[in-house]
This record gives C-alpha cells, structure tokens and sequence, in this order.
C-alpha cells in the first residue's frame, strides 16, 4: 500500500504542471494570420464636411502710437502702415469709421516706455468712453 501511494503522490505533481508549448504554438499562428491580413485591410478614409463660406482672414489692426512728447500717431497696419500724425479727436473718428466697415479690425495702442502710464491710461478710457472694441496694448518681447 506504501508503494500505491507514493505512486499516486507522484502522478499528482506531474499533474500540477502546464505545458506552455501548446500555447505559444496557438500565439504564432495568430502572429502568422494578423501578419498575412494586416496589409490586405485597406485604411478608412475620411470625409471631412464641407462649408459654404470659410472664414475671412483676420484684420490688422489698427495701431495708435503715443510718442515721448505725449502726442498721438495712427498706424493702419491693413493698409501699407504709413504713420500719419492725429488729435484725440481726429483719432476717434477714424478709428469710428474704420471699425464701422470692419467690425473685427481690433486697436492696439504702443506707447514710448518713457511715457507716463497715466497717459497710456487717459488714451484706452478715452476709446473705451467712445464705445470702440478690442483695445490692447502692444509689447516688444525682451531679447535674451
């Protein structure tokens, strides 16, 4: 009985064990078929709605200049950017009547940076009172 058993003990350990060759056999051939089909499949394509009207390029803006001695310049940027000298009341019209045929055209005001940030100030309040959109200042970027 002591050698019934031990045999038995010994069936049941070889029992335990897996076999992995069956398994990698089975990956391979699934290796061999995705490599087979994989350039037979043809990619989608994709069809990209259309749209009547594309959007218009954006508007230069226009640039008001505040100089050291606190007077006032327009720069058209959309219309070769020639500089030309304005009062504050002259510089309110123009910009009335450009905004006026271009409602997007956005302003950015560039001031000498040895000129008061009152004044700077004083020129956005003053657009803003005359009810003109997008105002903004324009910056140089430091050079490293």
């Amino acid at each position: 009985m002591s050698q019934m058993r031990s045999s038995r003990r010994a069936n049941n350990r070889l029992m335990n064990e897996i076999n992995v060759v069956p398994y990698i056999d089975v990956m391979l051939v699934l290796l061999v078929i995705f490599m087979v089909t994989a350039p037979l499949m043809n990619p989608g394509q994709v069809d990209l709605p259309s749209v009547g009207k594309s959007l218009p390029p954006p508007v230069a803006p226009l640039e008001v200049v505040i100089r050291k001695d606190n007077s006032l310049a327009l720069r058209d940027h959309s219309r070769g950017g020639k500089e030309s000298r304005v009062s504050r009341d002259e510089l309110v019209a123009i910009i009335k009547t450009r905004q006026g045929a271009q409602a997007e055209q956005a302003v950015v005001i560039s001031a000498d940076k040895n000129v008061r940030y009152e004044e700077v100030i004083n020129v956005v309040d003053m657009l803003q009172r005359q009810q003109i959109k997008k105002v903004g200042l324009l910056t140089q970027a430091k050079g490293k």
